[in-house]
């Protein structure tokens, strides 16, 4: 799933990228409030990682425009303040969870992994269709039992399908959500891994689960007329 991080830290930042895309997101970064509030509002992230203590325009302040701007995206606030009243200043400024520095990779990565539960219909740590399995925290894929290894891509791309059963996914929303900003919107990229995909998950089994939508992208679930 695809996550911004906001965070004027270089190392810190750089730390939360190379964390967070070793734990399978997708992340872009940027260093400052101003920008960060109009990628958020401009771009259909899964979550947003945001440091309360920005120079100029703060987290806090980030996190209170997006609101007004009707940005429902999941926040996570980080900071080096633990009290009480910090937390609640956070949650009222309509950040959805809050994590005080240092912290576990593994457990920011859970903790954004329980907000994007909650802002879908999906409530498990364990995404399940007719026999296919990806568990989300050990980042591992079974069908019928038989384990399927999938690089990170292919692993980011199936958890979107299977997020999102049985609806047809344009191009576009997939590019959005499992590549980052620098995806060239005219690459056939998204196409050859859907092809890779389809190999390791419906070619060695009896049903396909992975359909091609002409002329609008792709469906995951059971065969439907007009798909392929």
């Amino acid at each position: 799933m695809r996550v911004l991080v906001i965070e004027d830290s270089p190392k810190m930042n750089a730390a939360l990228q190379r964390g967070l895309e070793e734990h399978g997101f997708v992340v872009d970064a940027c260093s400052n409030g101003h920008d960060g509030e109009e990628l958020a509002a401009a771009e259909p992230y899964d979550a947003i990682v945001l440091d309360v203590m920005l120079p100029g325009q703060d987290g806090l302040v980030v996190c209170r425009n997006l609101r007004r701007r009707g940005v429902h995206t999941p926040v996570l606030l980080l900071t080096a303040l633990s009290g009480t009243r910090d937390k609640v200043d956070g949650l009222d400024a309509g950040g959805d969870d809050y994590l005080v520095k240092p912290f576990e990779f593994e457990e920011l990565a859970a903790r954004l992994r329980a907000l994007m539960r909650r802002s879908t219909d999906v409530d498990a740590a364990v995404l399940r269709h007719n026999g296919l399995e990806l568990h989300l925290g050990r980042r591992t894929a079974t069908r019928d039992g038989q384990t399927i290894t999938l690089t990170q891509k292919q692993f980011a791309l199936l958890e979107y399908f299977m997020r999102n059963p049985d609806r047809v996914l344009t191009r576009a929303a997939i590019g959005a959500h499992v590549w980052d900003m620098n995806l060239d919107p005219f690459s056939n990229v998204i196409d050859v891994y859907v092809s890779a995909l389809r190999k390791k998950v419906d070619k060695p089994f009896g049903s396909p689960m992975i359909h091609t939508v002409v002329g609008a992208g792709y469906r995951f679930g059971s065969p439907a007329e007009g798909g392929a």
